[in-house]
């Protein structure tokens, strides 16, 4: 009865991990490292989720245009600083990163971010390692680039 209960228990946890392992993708299955972005504007809304959290600017240009940028997962975030009482609504930031494959904005643009550079003039990491994204030294968890 044990052994049963202990066989159902463990199957039922490897079902539930099934979904998320297929929602995860690799950076170059929806980004694209020849469309660099550098977003300039206002935090408008930050979602803390798994497996990705995910930071709203909305630009300063004469369009303001919402960017929905991917970032590393909520706990990376929070070791590298970025913290709740950081990227709050109404923060100016600057996000640099790549743009979506699709390249279309409606009724957002997408993107995954690279480092966000803060009020204060403070750049952290923001974005995922190891998922194929370029490495271009904003990672200080990645080797140097040789």
């Amino acid at each position: 009865m044990i052994r049963n209960l202990a066989s159902a228990l463990f199957v039922t946890g490897l079902m539930a991990t099934v979904p998320c392992a297929y929602a995860h993708h690799a950076f170059s299955a929806e980004f694209d490292a020849n469309l660099p972005i550098r977003v300039s504007g206002t935090v408008v809304k930050v979602e803390w989720i798994n497996p990705h959290a995910w930071v709203h600017v909305e630009s300063e240009d004469a369009e303001k245009v919402v960017w929905e940028l991917e970032a590393g997962t909520p706990n990376t975030l929070l070791r590298r600083g970025l913290t709740r009482t950081l990227l709050v609504p109404g923060t100016a930031v600057i996000v640099r990163g790549y743009q979506s494959k699709d390249q279309i904005c409606d009724p957002n643009c997408k993107g995954s971010g690279r480092d966000i550079t803060l009020p204060d003039g403070r750049k952290l990491f923001m974005g995922s390692s190891g998922t194929g994204a370029p490495r271009d030294g904003a990672d200080p968890t990645e080797p140097e680039i040789p």
